[in-house]
């Protein structure tokens, strides 16, 4: 489950950040990007967060989480497409590999939200 340590970096990231702050904002929600092709669970993210944040600075802080699309460019065909995940990730028209991924795999902190 790569999700606890994905947590685990998320905190650490957080933390330097909210650390650095002359006066410590309370942080509210953080919204993530996580593209469906980072293999990420949002719902396992969402639970090892709250569990790690527990008694933390974070203890109640919401993640809203934005799920991209994977989304490949055929070059021959010239063409953007959108792989089937775990089935088939070539060219539907031409059948050419994947090789231009456009989106999908975004794993980011979008924006803090914090209240005074």
């Amino acid at each position: 489950m790569h999700e606890v340590d994905m947590t685990r970096a998320l905190i650490i990231t957080v933390k330097d950040w909210w650390e650095s702050q002359e006066e410590k904002p309370k942080i509210v929600r953080i919204h993530l990007a996580i593209g469906q092709f980072t293999c990420v669970e949002p719902a396992s993210l969402a639970f090892a967060f709250e569990a790690q944040t527990r008694d933390t600075f974070l203890d109640g802080v919401e993640l809203a989480i934005r799920e991209t699309p994977l989304i490949a460019f055929c070059h021959p065909c010239q063409r953007e497409y959108r792989p089937e995940i775990g089935l088939r990730y070539a060219c539907p028209v031409c059948g050419a590999p994947m090789d231009d991924i456009r989106s999908g795999r975004e794993l980011k902190i979008d924006r803090l939200e914090t209240v005074e």
